[in-house]
């Protein structure tokens, strides 16, 4: 049978669904926050989740757009109040829910609910959006000018320089469940029934001048028909005026399609954003099980936002997946980090071990970085017991305890 999260802050709640779904043969795993609940669906990835809205650390609510955001919403989800109010529900509909369960709960209204949604298809992981990123200023404020933007233009030209994060913020104004179209990937033309059947979707662009003929027409044709079909058209590009006009896209056209514009930052200059973005890049892989359950260790978060990369966001994209196949452990530590950025020649790594790039940094982050890896390379060898890595390092414990919170280990 099904393998189900219950997800409820009353614990009278838990346990009466427990029992009711576990007589019908279901594997049933509780949480009783959104916290355990994030724990629970982090280690295995449940068919179906009953998920409260009203719980005291995070919202049901907020927890569904974490998970929708981040590519977790891959199982069905029924929301369960008994105090929401219809907008809630439709709030939770429009992000990703299947159902909503009002309380009281009866038998055969939560068995009728759980069969219904078990019986939706699972479905494909969503891309990363900037949605994924809350805590970061830099990318919170992007995504609120992408919205501005977006909300006075259906057509969007985002100027991006090498290595930018065009695709991620592309899929921030991708709706739950609307269509993905890439212009570039297809050569043949596209019809108005295939926009029609796209309705709501996003049509998108990497890089504008890499189109072909075909595909530029594609694009255009498109570009006038965004309105009725009630699309968003994201192009991006790193081209200035000369290198589009040598591709056959003059300016005036270009004004008169992309009304819409906003810069967009190179990769180089999220540094540190990049341990979040690494981190949900992973989670995407494991969910669409392209890769092996695998954690990134603070050290090579570390190692991965020190590291410069020249080709952006899709070099790190792909850097991550290697890490996944590549380890040899569950956590994936900073050598395997500096082994596959590192040139096969040694030429980037000192005599003493340390890559370049840490020597290359002021005094103060270079010992910061050292102090990370040195206390997580410790915090694992001892299974975190403080007693002996207060031994160890020399340090009074309360100093110790200091030190970790500065440096953001546990």
């Amino acid at each position: 049978m099904a393998k189900i999260l219950v997800v409820d802050d009353e614990v009278g709640i838990r346990e009466l669904l427990s029992e009711i779904l576990r007589d019908e043969g279901h594997d049933v795993q509780l949480a009783e926050n959104a916290a355990a609940a994030r724990a629970a669906r982090g280690a295995g990835r449940p068919d179906l989740v009953l998920l409260d809205i009203w719980m005291p650390d995070t919202d049901g609510v907020s927890l569904l757009k974490e998970w929708a955001a981040s590519g977790q919403l891959t199982m069905p989800v029924v929301m369960m109040s008994g105090h929401a109010t219809i907008d809630t529900a439709v709030e939770a509909t429009k992000i990703g829910a299947v159902g909503f369960l009002e309380k009281p709960i009866g038998m055969q209204k939560l068995l009728g609910a759980v069969k219904q949604a078990l019986d939706n298809v699972r479905r494909p992981v969503a891309g990363l959006s900037l949605a994924a990123f809350p805590r970061s200023t830099a990318l919170k404020d992007l995504k609120k000018r992408l919205d501005q933007v977006a909300a006075g233009s259906s057509a969007l030209l985002l100027r991006s320089a090498p290595g930018g994060i065009v695709e991620l913020a592309a899929r921030s104004l991708l709706a739950s469940g609307r269509a993905w179209i890439d212009l570039a990937a297809d050569s043949n033309p596209i019809t108005l029934e295939a926009l029609e059947a796209a309705v709501g979707g996003v049509l998108y662009v990497e890089e504008l001048t890499r189109l072909k003929g075909l595909q530029q027409k594609n694009l255009l044709f498109a570009a006038e028909r965004l309105e009725k079909s009630k699309l968003h058209l994201v192009v991006g590009t790193e081209a200035d005026a000369a290198t589009l006009a040598a591709h056959g896209w003059d300016e005036a056209l270009l004004a008169r399609i992309f009304p819409g514009r906003l810069g967009l930052p190179a990769l180089v200059e999220l540094r540190d954003d990049i341990p979040d973005i690494a981190s949900h890049l992973l989670v995407q892989l494991v969910e669409a099980e392209q890769v092996a359950l695998r954690r990134l260790s603070v050290a090579a978060q570390n190692a991965l936002r020190q590291h410069h990369w020249p080709g952006g966001y899709a070099e790190l994209r792909a850097a991550i997946k290697s890490l996944a196949l590549s380890a040899l452990t569950d956590e994936i530590e900073a050598e395997d980090v500096y082994r596959l950025i590192t040139p096969a020649n040694g030429g980037n790594v000192t005599p003493g071990g340390f890559s370049a790039e840490m020597l290359e940094l002021p005094l103060r982050e270079a010992r910061e970085m050292f102090e990370r890896i040195y206390f997580e390379y410790h915090l694992n060898a001892d299974g975190s017991n403080m007693t002996r890595l207060a031994e160890k390092t020399g340090l009074e414990r309360t100093h110790l305890y200091r030190k970790l919170k500065d440096l953001g280990l546990r």
